[in-house]
């Protein structure tokens, strides 16, 4: 260090004056002009801890944390020993996001000032340790009073919301106010880590109210710059919309952020992301979009690991909704990796797997990762489950549910194996599965409602499949919870006289007489319900003007005569009527059936110029003096020129008598002469 005050820097100016002049330029902020100065002095005095320690400063005043680290390490012999440089190099590694490097830098200090213990909180929530953070900002609220009491309280807030969002731990009610905006704002993320959803919306709207109020009294500030400002609360806004299920309106508040291009790239990111949540499977070309923006620069050190893991994980599923195979496993075996015990990617790679057909790898990779992970091995399980439905396999399916001991006895899982088990016709293992579920509800909840609702679903299931013996055991269970119900013991009794019918008539006794029971039943009411299949019809209202007159003083109502029906045209009153007239033909005793080789005569058939009536003419077994087809030998017959027999060309078809009538001749139509 320099001891000679008087002693004349390169430029015949003295070093006193040198540090006058770094002094004026820090009062002023003229940081550029103060590190020219301090370079001057350390041209004379190369181990000087004051300068370099200025020097250090001025670098960070001016962003350069990397050249203010730099010099830090080249003089670690000098300043290494001291805690003065303590703050700014772990300022310095916390900007440059080493984070860790910046936590053992802090934590070596002998001396723990109120501005390291400022950073060493900032670097606690950095690293997610909450809880710990909690505890630095309460030390110095508690014990610091200066103008930044308020800036430490929005941190205290924000550590808060980060437990109650992240790590799902109930607030502590640290009494801090709403004064500002910022504070309003995380009040209102800690009510959506609670759930409290409508709560937390009406604390965004008065952060609004706040942030606007507090901005519009700067003049400078445009309304393009305040809705920069408002554009995390719209966000956040979004986000309970979109979790209350209005997505139309949440897209359109996150489309209106995304215009607004904020400076945040953490909440572009986000924003972006919730977007392609909305969009799923539909509008492929907009969410590839919205991916670049959660791609940017920095963003892994604005935003919380599960934010980040969030983000991943719908990239892999967009690229499988994009059919890029190849970048959806190389996404979720890169998830995979960073956390080995999260479902989540594995579930991606399986439904890949889905996608290409190959059900049986998935089934293997699923198995897999619950015996590795029996602690993540309920989500992946109901996976396994799922796919042996889609392939077929029931039993197998209801094996695997049947193997999750967090949820085998909800009485969801219970119905759902017990229809499967009834389709697969295996009633002994749905009554298994019903038998089960009672012991555990008899240990852990006697005598609940949700006890007492199985072991009646269990009788009723066993009843309805002719199992009354089975059944025995479950209704007296019931009916010892209430003695009165008269429809368990009707089924008790029912069941006891297949199996012990002195015990059956023993407990008939209990049975109220006919006398003494009354049912309360409306007979007319029963008659015209729904399920009656006899209604009575109701009389019609008689009005005033619709009185029937007296006997003499009026026509009497006529009857209507009741038509004779019409008989048939060959109806002979005489002769009794066919009594197998109501059956079809074929299925009457004389019925013979039809005649073979008796052919309609074909019309249009034959030779050009051939009628049917020519046809009857040829047949020759239709007149009566006919021969034989063939003659006998010997039998001596003439020829048909020696005899009075009209040759078959000749002959007419013969008359039928007096019964053939002529036929009509048709009047010929014409006009009159």
């Amino acid at each position: 260090m320099c001891s000679l005050q008087g002693k004349m820097a390169s430029g015949g100016v003295s070093v006193a004056t040198l540090w006058t002049e770094v002094n004026r330029y820090g009062q002023n902020g003229d940081y550029t002009r103060a590190l020219k100065s301090v370079n001057k002095i350390l041209q004379e005095c190369k181990d000087d801890i004051t300068a370099l320690h200025c020097k250090v400063v001025c670098l960070i005043q001016n962003g350069s944390f990397k050249e203010a680290l730099n010099v830090i390490h080249t003089h670690t012999k000098v300043l290494g020993s001291s805690d003065v440089i303590a703050f700014e190099k772990a300022y310095c590694e916390y900007r440059l996001n080493r984070v860790e490097n910046a936590l053992k830098t802090i934590e070596s200090a002998t001396q723990q000032s109120d501005k390291l213990k400022e950073l060493y909180g900032q670097v606690l929530y950095r690293l997610e340790r909450y809880s710990e953070c909690v505890a630095v900002y309460k030390d110095l609220i508690r014990n610091s009073q200066d103008e930044y009491e308020e800036e430490r309280k929005t941190n205290l807030s924000a550590v808060v919301a980060a437990l109650s969002s992240w790590e799902k731990s109930p607030p502590e009610d640290l009494g801090l106010p709403e004064t500002t905006y910022e504070l309003c704002y995380n009040s209102a993320c800690t009510l959506i880590g609670q759930g409290d959803l409508t709560e937390a919306m009406n604390k965004l709207r008065a952060a609004e109210e706040l942030c606007r109020q507090s901005l519009s009294e700067d003049s400078d500030m445009t309304e393009e710059d305040i809705n920069s400002e408002l554009a995390v609360i719209h966000s956040q806004m979004a986000y309970i919309m979109q979790s209350q299920g209005r997505t139309e309106d949440a897209l359109q508040l996150y489309n209106q952020v995304i215009k607004l291009k904020p400076a945040d790239v953490g909440l572009l990111a986000v924003t972006a992301n919730n977007i392609i949540t909305i969009n799923k499977d539909q509008n492929v070309f907009d969410s590839k979009k919205k991916v670049k923006l959660t791609n940017a620069e920095g963003v892994e050190h604005k935003l919380a690991t599960k934010q980040l893991q969030a983000i991943e994980l719908n990239k892999a599923l967009l690229a499988m909704y994009t059919n890029q195979a190849d970048q959806c496993r190389k996404l979720s075996s890169s998830l995979q990796a960073q956390n080995p015990g999260h479902p989540r990617p594995v579930l991606i790679q399986v439904a890949q797997l889905c996608r290409e057909k190959q059900h049986s790898k998935a089934i293997e990779l699923l198995q897999r990762f619950s015996e590795q992970y029996p602690e993540s091995a309920s989500e992946i399980k109901l996976t396994m489950a799922q796919l042996y439905l889609i392939q077929g396999h029931v039993t197998k399916a209801c094996d695997i549910l049947r193997s999750i001991e967090e949820i085998k006895y909800k009485q969801g899982m219970i119905s759902a194996l017990v229809t499967m088990y009834t389709h697969e016709e295996d009633l002994d293992s749905a009554i298994d599965v019903f038998g089960q579920a009672i012991q555990y509800y008899q240990k852990q909840q006697p005598g609940s409602s949700g006890h007492l609702a199985l072991v009646r679903e269990a009788a009723n299931f066993k009843l309805k499949y002719g199992r009354k013996k089975e059944a025995i055991s479950d209704l007296e269970q019931l009916w010892k919870q209430n003695k009165n119900d008269i429809h368990t013991l009707a089924q008790l009794i029912s069941a006891y006289s297949l199996v012990d019918q002195e015990k059956a008539k023993s407990l008939s006794k209990h049975l109220p007489s006919p006398d003494t029971m009354s049912f309360n039943v409306d007979v007319d009411e029963l008659e015209n319900s729904h399920g009656a299949t006899y209604i009575r019809k109701k009389a019609a209202k008689v009005t005033g003007d619709t009185l029937p007159k007296e006997q003499g003083q009026g026509d009497m109502k006529k009857k209507k005569k009741k038509k004779k029906g019409k008989m048939p045209k060959n109806y002979d009153p005489k002769v009794a009527p066919d009594p197998e007239r109501w059956l079809p033909m074929r299925e009457r005793s004389y019925y013979r059936g039809r005649k073979k080789g008796k052919k309609k005569e074909q019309v249009g058939k034959g030779t050009q110029g051939a009628t049917s009536g020519g046809l009857a003419e040829l047949d020759a077994s239709k007149s009566a003096s006919s021969p034989p087809t063939s003659p006998r030998p010997g039998s001596g017959a003439t020829s048909a020129s020696s005899t009075n027999m009209v040759p078959p060309r000749q002959q007419k078809p013969a008359a039928s008598g007096a019964t053939r009538k002529k036929p009509q001749q048709k009047k010929k139509k014409g006009k009159n002469w």
